[in-house]
């Protein structure tokens, strides 16, 4: 099977309040780093982010803050739980990092409260970019700014993580594990049917575009993203286009904020779309699983191939 490197994608699934393409057929290639054989972590060492920064870690971090949920799975994921000393308001997996003391919502962080903490490494994401990383950096508190924005760049930011944290092979071994997860799905629906899809963010039919990270898991879990053609990664639909696009299936991402399935058909015009006439219409109840991008990320690409193709994952 060929491979191929997903394109960038942007990042705007902080309407999900959880944290958050690939050619269809495709696998993403697996970044260089994910050795089989990886070296142990030498401290200090420096990694560089997604701001261009070269962060230097000088020993093994023991007080870690994350300020978004992606990194707290990819923490724990990484057996770091007992190191996370301060989490966000939306960081509730695994159960036990809700625990954890809090330093703000996803955006809005307590720049007191975590300096409090007395961390010697923080998470962050690009929503912090602005104001809280530079104000950590004036406290001589050591940032590492992370925020994938494919499946691709969740693999490589787990390594990355892995790197900062002295875990560089439970790293290894994790991206290993997501990637063979990745490949089977790939593998499985290459040769089946790609039905169309249209994956609703919120009543508003604000949907995922190309460039946007649920473009590439549609492509990667075999279906066609109905949007794949607009002019920005995070459109908004009208009704019109909708109907005239006909998907195959609807994907309910915000099901969970009050949409069902038995909702579409009193839309004007719906009862007519094929989704919604055969009553192919996914609610996803666990939308972190989607719009996270963290370790769970292969879960989503997994429920979501089933849904494409249940007759191929029974």
């Amino acid at each position: 099977m060929k491979r191929i490197v997903l394109t960038t994608a942007a990042i705007l699934l902080i309407a999900f309040l959880a944290g958050c393409e690939a050619t269809p057929g495709t696998t993403p290639e697996p970044p260089a780093p994910a050795a089989t054989s990886a070296p142990a972590s030498v401290f200090p060492v420096t990694v560089t982010d997604i701001t261009g920064n070269n962060v230097t870690i000088h020993a093994e971090p023991h007080r870690i803050v994350s300020l978004s949920p992606a990194h707290t799975e990819t923490l724990y994921a990484l057996g770091l739980g007992d190191r996370v000393v301060g989490v966000t308001e939306y960081c509730n997996y695994p159960p036990e990092a809700a625990e954890k003391p809090k330093v703000g919502g996803f955006a809005n962080i307590d720049l007191e409260q975590t300096v409090g903490l007395s961390p010697d490494l923080v998470l962050a994401t690009s929503l912090h970019v602005a104001e809280i990383v530079p104000a950590l950096q004036e406290r001589n508190i050591t940032v590492f700014v992370g925020q994938p924005e494919t499946v691709l760049e969740v693999l490589e930011t787990t390594l990355s993580v892995g790197r900062v944290t002295g875990q560089v092979q439970a790293a290894t071994d994790l991206v290993a594990e997501m990637q063979q997860r990745i490949d089977t799905v790939q593998e499985t629906v290459k040769e089946a049917s790609r039905p169309t899809v249209f994956w609703e963010l919120g009543p508003e039919l604000y949907t995922a575009g190309p460039g946007s990270f649920i473009n590439d898991l549609i492509t990667m879990a075999g279906g066609e993203n109905v949007a794949a053609d607009a002019d920005s990664p995070w459109p908004q639909m009208s009704m019109e286009a909708i109907i005239l696009k006909d998907p195959d299936v609807v994907v309910l991402a915000d099901h969970n904020y009050g949409q069902t399935a038995e909702m579409l058909n009193e839309r004007p015009g719906w009862a007519d779309i094929g989704a919604v006439r055969e009553g192919r219409i996914v609610e996803i109840t666990d939308d972190d699983i989607v719009s996270r991008p963290g370790p769970r990320i292969v879960d989503g690409l997994e429920f979501l191939a089933r849904a494409l193709h249940p007759d191929l994952f029974e």
